[in-house]
Protein backbone atom coordinates (compact mmCIF):
# COMPACT_ATOMS: atom_id res chain seq x y z
CA UNK A 1 0.00 0.00 0.00
CA UNK A 2 3.16 2.46 1.04
CA UNK A 3 4.14 1.92 -2.79
CA UNK A 4 1.09 2.55 -4.14
CA UNK A 5 0.61 5.68 -2.08
CA UNK A 6 4.13 6.89 -3.80
CA UNK A 7 2.84 6.31 -6.79
CA UNK A 8 -0.20 8.52 -6.74
CA UNK A 9 2.28 10.86 -4.76
CA UNK A 10 4.30 11.31 -8.52
CA UNK A 11 0.88 12.26 -10.20
CA UNK A 12 -1.13 14.33 -7.91
CA UNK A 13 1.30 15.30 -5.21
CA UNK A 14 -1.50 17.56 -4.15
CA UNK A 15 -4.44 15.22 -3.88
CA UNK A 16 -2.45 12.88 -1.62
CA UNK A 17 -1.30 16.02 0.64
CA UNK A 18 -4.73 17.68 0.97
CA UNK A 19 -6.11 13.63 2.29
CA UNK A 20 -3.76 13.54 5.00
CA UNK A 21 -4.55 16.70 5.75
CA UNK A 22 -7.87 16.10 6.20
CA UNK A 23 -7.85 13.04 8.16
CA UNK A 24 -5.46 14.97 10.40
CA UNK A 25 -8.08 17.32 10.99
CA UNK A 26 -10.71 14.65 11.59
CA UNK A 27 -8.36 12.83 13.81
CA UNK A 28 -7.65 16.21 16.18
CA UNK A 29 -11.42 16.60 16.04
CA UNK A 30 -12.53 13.15 17.49
CA UNK A 31 -9.33 14.22 20.38
CA UNK A 32 -10.62 17.28 21.07
CA UNK A 33 -14.13 17.97 20.48
CA UNK A 34 -15.98 20.29 20.57
CA UNK A 35 -12.94 22.70 19.48
CA UNK A 36 -12.64 26.48 17.76
CA UNK A 37 -11.01 26.99 14.57
CA UNK A 38 -7.90 29.06 16.56
CA UNK A 39 -7.53 26.06 18.99
CA UNK A 40 -7.09 23.76 15.95
CA UNK A 41 -5.03 25.40 13.81
CA UNK A 42 -2.32 26.36 16.90
CA UNK A 43 -2.49 22.19 17.11
CA UNK A 44 -2.02 21.62 13.95
CA UNK A 45 0.58 24.13 13.55
CA UNK A 46 -1.22 25.69 10.71
CA UNK A 47 -2.76 29.41 9.53
CA UNK A 48 -6.27 29.90 10.77
CA UNK A 49 -7.48 30.93 6.67
CA UNK A 50 -5.60 27.71 5.22
CA UNK A 51 -7.41 25.45 8.02
CA UNK A 52 -10.92 27.04 7.15
CA UNK A 53 -10.57 25.69 3.77
CA UNK A 54 -10.31 22.28 5.11
CA UNK A 55 -12.56 22.26 7.25
CA UNK A 56 -15.42 24.32 5.12
CA UNK A 57 -15.02 21.10 2.66
CA UNK A 58 -15.39 18.96 4.87
CA UNK A 59 -18.32 20.39 6.49
CA UNK A 60 -19.92 20.55 3.08
CA UNK A 61 -19.29 17.13 2.84
CA UNK A 62 -20.99 16.32 5.90
CA UNK A 63 -18.32 15.15 8.18
CA UNK A 64 -18.27 18.08 10.66
CA UNK A 65 -20.47 20.70 12.41
CA UNK A 66 -20.18 23.68 13.88
CA UNK A 67 -21.80 24.98 17.06
CA UNK A 68 -21.40 27.95 19.23
CA UNK A 69 -18.88 25.68 21.03
CA UNK A 70 -16.54 24.73 18.20
CA UNK A 71 -16.24 21.96 15.76
CA UNK A 72 -16.91 18.35 16.37
CA UNK A 73 -17.35 15.38 14.24
CA UNK A 74 -20.89 14.34 12.54
CA UNK A 75 -22.14 10.47 12.92
CA UNK A 76 -20.54 9.80 9.30
CA UNK A 77 -17.42 12.07 10.35
CA UNK A 78 -16.49 10.24 13.09
CA UNK A 79 -17.83 6.87 10.31
CA UNK A 80 -15.41 7.85 8.42
CA UNK A 81 -12.13 8.41 10.56
CA UNK A 82 -12.34 5.03 12.07
CA UNK A 83 -12.69 3.73 8.91
CA UNK A 84 -9.81 4.98 7.43
CA UNK A 85 -7.52 4.59 10.55
CA UNK A 86 -5.55 1.41 9.23
CA UNK A 87 -4.48 2.81 6.00
CA UNK A 88 -3.86 5.81 7.62
CA UNK A 89 -1.45 4.00 10.23
CA UNK A 90 0.42 2.56 7.12
CA UNK A 91 0.67 5.43 4.99
CA UNK A 92 1.79 7.48 7.89
CA UNK A 93 4.97 5.06 8.73
CA UNK A 94 3.21 3.81 12.13
CA UNK A 95 3.18 -0.01 10.59
CA UNK A 96 6.89 0.36 10.02
CA UNK A 97 7.71 2.20 13.25
CA UNK A 98 6.28 -0.97 15.07
CA UNK A 99 8.06 -3.32 13.00
CA UNK A 100 11.18 -1.46 13.81
CA UNK A 101 11.00 -1.06 17.51
CA UNK A 102 9.76 -4.68 17.91
CA UNK A 103 13.06 -5.92 15.72
CA UNK A 104 15.31 -4.01 18.14
CA UNK A 105 14.03 -5.36 21.59
CA UNK A 106 12.63 -8.85 20.26
CA UNK A 107 9.55 -8.26 21.71
CA UNK A 108 6.17 -10.00 20.45
CA UNK A 109 4.45 -7.17 19.28
CA UNK A 110 4.32 -3.18 19.50
CA UNK A 111 0.98 -1.01 18.48
CA UNK A 112 1.67 2.77 17.99
CA UNK A 113 -1.66 5.14 18.38
CA UNK A 114 -1.44 8.52 17.10
CA UNK A 115 -0.42 11.49 18.45
CA UNK A 116 1.64 12.39 21.67
CA UNK A 117 -0.68 11.31 25.38
CA UNK A 118 1.34 13.52 27.27
CA UNK A 119 -0.74 16.84 25.47
CA UNK A 120 -3.67 14.88 24.00
CA UNK A 121 -5.55 12.76 26.86
CA UNK A 122 -7.75 11.36 24.21
CA UNK A 123 -4.44 8.91 23.07
CA UNK A 124 -5.00 6.49 26.34
CA UNK A 125 -8.36 6.19 25.79
CA UNK A 126 -7.23 4.68 22.74
CA UNK A 127 -4.79 2.47 24.25
CA UNK A 128 -7.65 0.86 26.29
CA UNK A 129 -9.14 -0.05 23.10
CA UNK A 130 -6.29 -1.71 22.30
CA UNK A 131 -5.59 -3.68 25.49
CA UNK A 132 -9.42 -4.85 24.82
CA UNK A 133 -8.77 -6.02 21.87
CA UNK A 134 -5.44 -7.95 22.92
CA UNK A 135 -7.36 -9.61 26.05
CA UNK A 136 -10.15 -10.40 23.64
CA UNK A 137 -7.87 -11.92 21.40
CA UNK A 138 -5.25 -13.73 23.30
CA UNK A 139 -7.02 -14.66 26.91
CA UNK A 140 -7.52 -18.28 26.75
CA UNK A 141 -11.46 -19.14 26.94
CA UNK A 142 -11.07 -20.80 30.78
CA UNK A 143 -10.71 -18.91 34.25
CA UNK A 144 -7.99 -16.82 34.12
CA UNK A 145 -5.85 -14.55 36.24
CA UNK A 146 -5.06 -10.75 35.21
CA UNK A 147 -2.89 -8.69 37.35
CA UNK A 148 -3.09 -4.82 37.35
CA UNK A 149 -0.53 -2.34 38.03
CA UNK A 150 -1.40 1.30 39.42
CA UNK A 151 -1.16 4.52 37.56
CA UNK A 152 -2.83 7.46 35.70
CA UNK A 153 -2.14 5.88 32.34
CA UNK A 154 -3.83 2.34 34.02
CA UNK A 155 -6.53 4.14 35.63
CA UNK A 156 -7.69 5.38 31.93
CA UNK A 157 -7.54 1.96 30.38
CA UNK A 158 -9.32 0.79 32.92
CA UNK A 159 -12.63 3.23 31.65
CA UNK A 160 -12.25 1.83 28.20
CA UNK A 161 -12.62 -1.71 29.35
CA UNK A 162 -15.77 -3.49 28.01
CA UNK A 163 -16.76 -7.15 28.54
CA UNK A 164 -14.27 -9.82 28.52
CA UNK A 165 -16.31 -12.96 29.51
CA UNK A 166 -17.31 -14.79 26.51
CA UNK A 167 -16.80 -18.72 28.04
CA UNK A 168 -14.57 -17.74 30.29
CA UNK A 169 -14.20 -15.87 33.08
CA UNK A 170 -11.44 -13.31 34.40
CA UNK A 171 -10.40 -12.65 37.97
CA UNK A 172 -8.42 -9.20 37.89
CA UNK A 173 -6.29 -8.64 41.31
CA UNK A 174 -3.50 -5.76 42.08
CA UNK A 175 0.24 -6.55 41.02
CA UNK A 176 1.91 -4.65 44.00
CA UNK A 177 0.30 -3.45 47.08
CA UNK A 178 -0.34 0.34 47.14
CA UNK A 179 2.16 3.16 47.32
CA UNK A 180 0.73 5.73 49.33
CA UNK A 181 -0.65 7.39 46.37
CA UNK A 182 -4.44 8.71 45.48
CA UNK A 183 -6.64 5.90 45.61
CA UNK A 184 -8.29 5.91 42.20
CA UNK A 185 -4.66 5.28 40.58
CA UNK A 186 -3.81 2.52 43.04
CA UNK A 187 -3.73 -1.17 41.75
CA UNK A 188 -6.70 -1.84 43.69
CA UNK A 189 -9.00 0.44 42.58
CA UNK A 190 -8.23 -0.25 38.54
CA UNK A 191 -8.33 -3.95 39.42
CA UNK A 192 -11.50 -3.26 40.83
CA UNK A 193 -13.00 -0.99 37.63
CA UNK A 194 -11.74 -3.18 35.45
CA UNK A 195 -12.88 -5.97 36.95
CA UNK A 196 -16.36 -4.46 37.06
CA UNK A 197 -16.26 -3.28 33.00
CA UNK A 198 -15.49 -6.28 31.38
CA UNK A 199 -18.11 -8.37 33.44
CA UNK A 200 -14.89 -10.30 35.95
CA UNK A 201 -14.29 -10.43 39.34
CA UNK A 202 -11.26 -9.08 41.54
CA UNK A 203 -9.66 -9.66 45.07
CA UNK A 204 -7.76 -6.72 46.57
CA UNK A 205 -3.87 -7.04 48.38
CA UNK A 206 -4.93 -4.17 51.61
CA UNK A 207 -1.11 -4.26 52.10
CA UNK A 208 1.47 -1.25 51.09
CA UNK A 209 4.10 -1.92 48.95
CA UNK A 210 6.65 -1.04 50.62
CA UNK A 211 7.64 -2.44 54.28
CA UNK A 212 10.20 -2.72 56.89
CA UNK A 213 11.59 -6.15 57.10
CA UNK A 214 10.25 -6.43 60.45
CA UNK A 215 6.56 -5.87 59.13
CA UNK A 216 7.44 -7.80 55.81
CA UNK A 217 7.40 -11.62 57.42
CA UNK A 218 4.52 -11.22 59.14
CA UNK A 219 2.43 -9.60 56.41
CA UNK A 220 2.89 -12.78 54.34
CA UNK A 221 1.58 -15.31 57.11
CA UNK A 222 -1.68 -13.55 56.66
CA UNK A 223 -4.01 -15.95 55.27
CA UNK A 224 -5.85 -13.33 52.67
CA UNK A 225 -2.36 -12.08 51.80
CA UNK A 226 -1.20 -15.44 51.34
CA UNK A 227 -4.26 -16.28 49.06
CA UNK A 228 -3.76 -13.35 46.79
CA UNK A 229 -0.36 -13.39 46.60
CA UNK A 230 -0.92 -17.05 44.51
CA UNK A 231 -3.32 -15.78 42.82
CA UNK A 232 -0.83 -13.07 41.50
CA UNK A 233 1.86 -15.98 40.90
CA UNK A 234 -0.45 -18.38 38.36
CA UNK A 235 -1.20 -14.62 36.42
CA UNK A 236 -2.28 -15.38 32.91
CA UNK A 237 -1.71 -11.69 31.85
CA UNK A 238 -0.41 -8.48 33.23
CA UNK A 239 -0.86 -5.41 32.48
CA UNK A 240 1.57 -2.75 33.90
CA UNK A 241 3.20 0.85 32.92
CA UNK A 242 6.14 2.28 33.08
CA UNK A 243 7.29 6.03 34.46
CA UNK A 244 9.80 8.43 34.61
CA UNK A 245 12.89 7.40 37.41
CA UNK A 246 12.24 10.92 39.18
CA UNK A 247 8.91 10.97 38.71
CA UNK A 248 8.12 7.62 40.52
CA UNK A 249 10.68 8.03 43.07
CA UNK A 250 8.59 11.11 44.02
CA UNK A 251 5.53 8.97 44.18
CA UNK A 252 7.29 6.76 46.61
CA UNK A 253 8.08 9.38 49.08
CA UNK A 254 11.16 8.05 48.82
CA UNK A 255 14.03 9.56 51.03
CA UNK A 256 16.72 12.69 49.91
CA UNK A 257 19.64 9.99 49.85
CA UNK A 258 17.82 7.67 47.40
CA UNK A 259 16.32 10.65 45.56
CA UNK A 260 20.43 11.54 45.41
CA UNK A 261 21.49 7.97 44.79
CA UNK A 262 18.82 7.85 41.63
CA UNK A 263 20.19 11.16 39.95
CA UNK A 264 23.72 9.96 40.50
CA UNK A 265 23.00 6.44 38.93
CA UNK A 266 21.38 8.25 36.61
CA UNK A 267 17.95 6.78 37.15
CA UNK A 268 15.68 7.66 33.96
CA UNK A 269 12.71 4.38 34.25
CA UNK A 270 10.68 2.58 36.60
CA UNK A 271 8.57 -0.29 36.40
CA UNK A 272 7.86 -2.86 39.33
CA UNK A 273 10.17 -0.72 42.03
CA UNK A 274 13.13 -1.90 39.46
CA UNK A 275 14.47 1.75 38.31
CA UNK A 276 17.05 1.95 34.84
CA UNK A 277 19.33 3.93 33.27
CA UNK A 278 19.88 4.48 29.48
CA UNK A 279 21.55 1.78 29.28
CA UNK A 280 18.92 -0.89 30.21
CA UNK A 281 20.93 -1.20 33.93
CA UNK A 282 19.15 -2.28 36.97
CA UNK A 283 20.17 0.85 39.29
CA UNK A 284 18.28 0.43 42.18
CA UNK A 285 15.42 -1.97 43.56
CA UNK A 286 12.45 -1.82 46.39
CA UNK A 287 11.74 -4.30 48.42
CA UNK A 288 8.25 -4.86 47.56
CA UNK A 289 5.26 -7.03 47.97
CA UNK A 290 3.64 -8.58 44.78
CA UNK A 291 4.70 -9.05 41.32
CA UNK A 292 8.83 -8.92 40.53
CA UNK A 293 10.05 -8.11 37.07
CA UNK A 294 11.53 -11.85 36.65
CA UNK A 295 8.17 -13.16 37.29
CA UNK A 296 6.78 -11.70 33.91
CA UNK A 297 9.09 -14.19 32.31
CA UNK A 298 6.41 -17.07 33.39
CA UNK A 299 3.47 -14.78 31.98
CA UNK A 300 1.88 -15.76 28.60
CA UNK A 301 0.45 -12.75 28.01
CA UNK A 302 2.52 -9.28 29.00
CA UNK A 303 0.92 -6.12 28.23
CA UNK A 304 2.85 -2.63 28.98
CA UNK A 305 0.93 0.76 28.05
CA UNK A 306 2.74 3.88 28.10
CA UNK A 307 3.22 6.94 25.85
CA UNK A 308 3.97 10.55 25.48
CA UNK A 309 7.50 12.04 24.51
CA UNK A 310 8.49 12.58 27.89
CA UNK A 311 8.80 8.67 28.76
CA UNK A 312 10.95 8.06 25.46
CA UNK A 313 14.01 6.99 27.59
CA UNK A 314 12.15 5.57 30.39
CA UNK A 315 10.64 3.24 27.58
CA UNK A 316 13.68 2.37 26.14
CA UNK A 317 15.33 1.34 29.31
CA UNK A 318 12.80 -0.97 30.41
CA UNK A 319 12.48 -2.78 26.98
CA UNK A 320 15.62 -3.36 26.77
CA UNK A 321 14.63 -5.72 29.89
CA UNK A 322 11.53 -6.77 28.44
CA UNK A 323 10.46 -10.41 28.02
CA UNK A 324 9.99 -11.38 24.53
CA UNK A 325 6.24 -12.16 24.92
CA UNK A 326 6.16 -8.06 25.94
CA UNK A 327 2.89 -6.60 23.49
CA UNK A 328 3.96 -3.26 23.44
CA UNK A 329 1.24 -0.15 23.63
CA UNK A 330 2.61 3.35 22.79
CA UNK A 331 2.12 6.50 20.49
CA UNK A 332 3.93 7.98 17.98
CA UNK A 333 5.77 10.49 20.36
CA UNK A 334 7.11 7.48 22.65
CA UNK A 335 7.92 5.43 19.70
CA UNK A 336 9.82 8.38 17.91
CA UNK A 337 12.05 9.44 20.86
CA UNK A 338 12.48 5.33 21.47
CA UNK A 339 14.17 4.75 18.21
CA UNK A 340 15.72 8.35 18.12
CA UNK A 341 19.79 7.49 16.89
CA UNK A 342 18.49 4.33 16.36
CA UNK A 343 19.95 2.59 12.77
CA UNK A 344 18.83 -0.67 11.76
Amino acid sequence: MEHEWKLLEKIAPDWTKTVLERYKILRYLFWMQPVGRRTLAEKLGVSERSLRTDTDALRNQGLLVVSKSGMGLTKEGLKTFQGLESLMDALGGRNQLERKIENLFGIEECFIVAGNSDTEKKVVAEFGKVVQQLLDQHLPHKNNIISVMGGTTMATVAENLQNLEHDRHNAFVPARGGIGEMVDVQANTISSVMAKRSGGSYRALYVPEQVSPETYKPLLQEPMVQEVLKMIEKSDAVIYSVGKAMHMAARRKMSVEELSMLKAKNAVGETFGYFFDENGQVVYKIPRIGLQLRDLENIPLVIAVVGGKSKGKAVKAYLKNAPKQTRLITDEACANEILKGVTL
